[in-house]
């Protein structure tokens, strides 16, 4: 079941089961719709899990009735008209896109995490493409250190795409493309690099090693490939304690 159906449905039987309970247990908490709110978030919350959603899903569940009826009432009180809640949705939207779907949320690499990518580059002219850019800052850095490369980033979210292409503009080894990054075939690429989640990378690997030149790198910030030993592992110095894992894309049957 696609994410946003299991959250939908966690959501609607959590208000069923919670409408139950107080109805049975104490129905005078109907007069206090937040507390109400809050049992529904932790129904929901349980129901997700036995759904087997990601462990942040649940955050969300607790806390999203409850968000919606104190921003209610904030908005009465203050005079906020209706519109701006709905402007506040599209934006967020527009930033992170169909993230329940790819599953992989909106990170952005760091100016260290740039170098340290840039130290793994060849010494020789070569094609980089970052999946799932953002706003593209990271390739900005590295276009901007190596005139003699070519970078591609990728990007679905509207905005953060709208952003890297616009930053982008008199770059001329910088290309920013809109769309699906699994659709684009890599085998051109002397490097890729992806900051994504621990979903897809299973998916990832598989792709990079079907459509890679041997001798390639993927590089996976954060989160390696499960049961495959990197060829390396670079400890890049930031506050975050990033780990670059590096994996070489071997010749067929060398494995």
């Amino acid at each position: 079941m696609l994410p946003l159906r299991t959250a939908a449905l966690a959501q609607i039987l959590g208000g069923v089961i919670a409408v139950f309970l107080v109805q049975i247990a104490y129905p005078r908490l109907f007069a206090t719709p937040l507390v109400v709110a809050t049992i529904q978030g932790a129904c929901a919350a349980m129901i997700s899990a036995k759904l087997g959603a990601p462990k942040w899903w649940l955050g969300i569940h607790l806390c999203f009735l409850p968000a919606a009826l104190w921003l209610t009432r904030l908005g009465q009180d203050l005079g906020i008209e209706p519109l701006w809640y709905f402007a506040g949705f599209a934006a967020l939207l527009l930033i992170f896109w169909r993230t329940d779907r790819s599953q992989v949320p909106l990170y952005l690499s760091n100016a260290a995490t740039a170098a340290a990518l840039a130290a793994v580059l060849p010494n020789v002219p070569c094609q980089a493409i970052d999946l799932g850019c953002g706003d593209g800052g990271l390739l900005r850095r590295l276009a901007a250190g190596r005139p003699d490369c070519d970078f591609v980033g990728v990007e679905h979210a509207p905005l953060p795409w709208l952003w890297a292409k616009l930053a982008s503009i008199g770059r001329a080894n910088l290309k920013i493309r809109y769309g699906n990054f699994w659709q684009l075939r890599l085998d051109r690429f002397d490097l890729v690099y992806a900051f994504l989640s621990p979903v897809p990378m299973p998916r990832l690997i598989v792709k990079a090693r079907t459509e890679m030149r041997p001798g390639a790198l993927l590089v996976a910030n954060s989160f390696a490939v499960p049961g495959i030993a990197p060829e390396r592992v670079i400890a890049v110095d930031d506050r975050r304690t990033t780990r670059l894992y590096c994996y070489r894309i071997a010749k067929p049957g060398a494995e």
